[in-house]
């Protein structure tokens, strides 16, 4: 099979790969039918997350349709649908049983997928513990409303729950790409009175504008951000903020913006290492909490897209088939041509192999 693969050394490339077989009874196999690009690929490829392993296929946001299944998966069987989780955790350890997923203790457990073991920027893919790690798709939910499902949906949904969101705050969002646009999406469930995004980018914003998800744009350089915020706030600041950019001065511009006794939520994945100015934040009691989305919301996430309270789709500015992958992150990781997500799709899920249909008739009797 095709496969995008992390080779090192700033490289990735298409690669002729072994189709994946079940290792353990509690995995899964998918066809994987569509598939895209995040900026953690990105950071992988320039050597930002060190536990990434040269020579892993990339990719941890796909849907796609299920082919195997060891003996011991219960909840998903050979030909559903399913949404594929950023996180592949055991549901029974400390952390797990907490509902802190990220931090699941077996040796794949937490970010493995496209990161530490293969993942779904392929033609097919395994899903170690696939009871926890699949979702159902529902007939009425396209790949496409459901694509987002696992990460850049799960990231926003739970940015939102641990920001302490009460109705009426002013929710300020620093970052107005894919995650923040999806942080605002589900902000929004909270009923907040308004929600301020912040970027250089003014396509990304209008785009927030238009899809209803931001009250009220900034970009800096241009606008006084902190003054801004102030004047709509009565002088006190954002009652929660999201940094979801991770650039050089964002993690500042993060406290700056806050009210005193405000919660600051850092979902943004930094390259380097942020600085703490204690003496200068002094008195305004910040809670911070930090990234490492726990990606164990996804059955609510799929409820609320198949409800209609979520829709990512307008997000899918490019497609292309797997291919083509090569220009597309090109384009993407230089944010050309107004990019905000692609739609990749393998060229295997245009047919079912007679892999799959063995496999779903054994599954009927």
């Amino acid at each position: 099979m095709r496969a995008v693969v992390y080779e090192g050394g700033g490289r990735i490339g298409i690669q002729d790969r072994p189709m994946p077989v079940i290792q353990d009874e509690r995995d899964a196999i998918i066809q994987v039918t569509l598939t895209t690009i995040c900026s953690s690929d990105i950071h992988i490829k320039h050597g930002a997350v060190p536990r990434a392993v040269p020579g892993v296929i990339l990719g941890h946001e796909f849907v796609g349709r299920v082919v195997e299944t060891g003996k011991a998966v219960k909840n998903v069987k050979p030909g559903d649908r399913v949404a594929v989780n950023v996180e592949t955790f055991c549901g029974e350890c400390f952390y797990c049983e907490r509902g802190f997923v990220n931090n699941c203790t077996d040796q794949h457990g937490g970010w493995a997928l496209g990161c530490r073991i293969d993942g779904g920027q392929a033609e097919y893919a395994r899903i170690p513990f696939a009871d926890n790690g699949l979702t159902r798709i529902p007939d009425s939910v396209s790949d496409e409303q459901a694509l987002f499902t696992g990460d850049l949906l799960s990231t926003g949904y739970w940015a939102a729950k641990i920001g302490e969101i009460r109705p009426g705050d002013t929710v300020a969002v620093i970052g107005a790409g894919p995650t923040g646009l999806c942080t605002m999406m589900c902000a929004r469930l909270y009923g907040p009175g308004r929600i301020i995004a912040i970027d250089t980018d003014e396509y990304r914003l209008n785009a927030a504008r238009e899809q209803g998800l931001a009250d009220m744009t900034l970009v800096p350089g241009k606008d006084d951000i902190v003054k801004s915020i102030q004047d709509i706030s009565d002088g006190r600041g954002a009652d929660v903020v999201f940094e979801v950019a991770g650039a050089e001065d964002t993690f500042r511009l993060a406290w700056e913006t806050a009210r005193p006794n405000a919660v600051v939520v850092l979902v943004a994945m930094y390259e380097q290492n942020q600085i703490l100015p204690l003496p200068s934040m002094y008195g305004k009691n910040l809670i911070f909490k930090t990234g490492g989305v726990d990606g164990c919301y996804c059955q609510e996430v799929m409820n609320l897209i198949e409800a209609g309270k979520l829709d990512a789709r307008f997000m899918i500015t490019h497609r292309c088939g797997l291919e083509e992958i090569m220009d597309a992150y090109d384009i993407f990781e230089h944010r050309r041509e107004h990019v905000i997500k692609y739609a990749v799709t393998p060229e295997s899920s245009h047919a079912f192999s007679e892999r799959e249909a063995a496999a779903v008739e054994r599954s009927r009797t």
